[in-house]
C-alpha cells in the first residue's frame, strides 16, 4: 500500500481505528477521519507514532450535518494530490426518533445519505486516481429490512433496530448503483460485513440497552482488529482488482439479499437520495 493514499471514515474509535491502523502498518498514507478535529488529530498522531508512519493524518466532519461532508469534500478536493481508497466506514445506531442537523432521521443520515453525498463528491478525484477502491461497510442485519418509500426517516417503525437494518440495505443498493454508473472507470465498489463487533457504534443506543450489548452481548462479539480483516482485504488485496459490486463476508463474496438486488430499488433510493442531499442526480 506504499504510495497510496485511503481516507477511511469513522476511524477515531473501534473498526475504522483498528482499519486505519492496519493500513498504516501497511506504508499506506491515511487519513484519519472523526466528527470531533481535537479527537482525531490525536488519534493519528498516536497511529502515526505507533505504526512509524509519517503519513497519517487526520480530518474532521459530523456526518449528522451535509454541510459539514460537504466542507470535507471540498477540503480533500484541493488538498489531495489522487485518492486511491475511501473506506465508508462511519455510522450510528441512533436512539429512535433521534434528528440530525438537517432535520433527517438520525441513521438514515449517518449510515447512509452521508456517505452517499461524500463518495459522490469525491468520485472525479478517484476517478482520476484509477484504479481506486470505494469500500462500503455495511451488515448481514440488511437481509432482515426492506425499504419503505413512503417512510424513509423512519417516521413510523418499530424501534431503533429497523432505522439500523433499512440503512445497511440502503448500503448494498448504494453499492449496486455506483457499480453500474462506475463500470469502465477504473474505480471499483465493494460492500462487507465485518461481523458482529463491540464498538463506538452503540453510542447513540439508550443506557439500558448499551449495557446489554456491551455487557453479556459482548460474549459473542469479535475483536475491532478481526472486524476490520474485511475493509483491509477490499482495500489492498491484488486479486480483487476490477471486482465490483460485490458483498463480502470473512474475506468471500457472498449473495446478499434479493432487496439489496433490485436495481428498481437501487435507482428509486438514489434518485431521492440525490434530492434529500441536494445532488445533482
Amino acid at each position: 500500500m506504499n504510495g497510496r493514499i485511503c481516507l477511511v471514515t469513522g476511524s477515531t474509535h473501534g473498526i475504522g481505528l483498528a482499519t486505519a491502523r492496519a493500513l498504516a502498518e501497511m506504508g499506506a498514507t491515511v487519513l484519519v477521519h472523526g466528527r470531533d478535529g481535537v479527537r482525531a488529530r490525536a488519534v493519528a498522531r498516536t497511529l502515526g507514532r505507533d505504526t512509524g508512519n509519517r503519513n497519517v493524518r487526520s480530518v474532521h466532519a459530523d456526518f449528522a450535518e451535509l454541510a459539514q461532508v460537504r466542507r470535507l469534500a471540498q477540503e480533500l478536493e484541493s488538498g489531495l494530490p489522487r485518492l486511491d481508497v475511501l473506506i465508508n466506514n462511519a455510522g450510528v445506531m441512533g436512539a429512535p426518533g433521534a434528528r440530525s442537523a438537517d432535520g433527517y432521521d438520525l441513521t438514515f443520515a449517518v449510515n447512509h445519505l452521508a456517505p452517499f453525498l461524500l463518495t459522490n463528491l469525491l468520485l472525479g478525484r478517484l476517478r482520476q486516481s484509477a484504479p481506486a477502491r470505494i469500500i462500503v461497510v455495511a451488515s448481514e442485519a440488511h437481509r432482515r429490512a426492506a425499504l419503505d418509500f413512503g417512510d424513509l426517516m423512519n417516521a413510523r417503525v418499530p424501534g431503533f433496530l429497523t432505522a439500523y437494518e433499512r440503512s445497511k440495505l440502503a448500503n448494498l443498493l448504494l453499492v449496486r448503483s455506483l457499480a453500474r454508473r462506475l463500470a469502465g472507470s477504473g474505480v471499483s465498489v465493494n460492500a462487507l460485513h465485518p461481523g458482529l463487533v463491540a464498538s463506538h457504534l452503540f453510542r447513540g443506543l439508550p443506557l439500558p440497552l448499551r449495557l446489554l450489548l456491551l455487557g453479556p452481548g459482548r460474549l459473542a462479539m469479535i475483536s475491532t482488529e478481526r472486524g476490520a480483516r474485511g475493509s483491509v482485504y477490499l482495500a489492498s488485496a491484488p486479486g480483487l482488482a476490477g471486482e465490483s459490486g460485490g458483498y463480502y463476508r470473512r474475506c468471500r463474496r457472498v449473495a446478499p439479499s434479493a432487496e439489496a438486488e433490485s436495481d428498481a430499488d437501487a435507482e428509486r433510493l438514489w434518485l431521492e437520495s440525490a434530492r434529500l442531499t441536494g445532488l445533482a442526480a
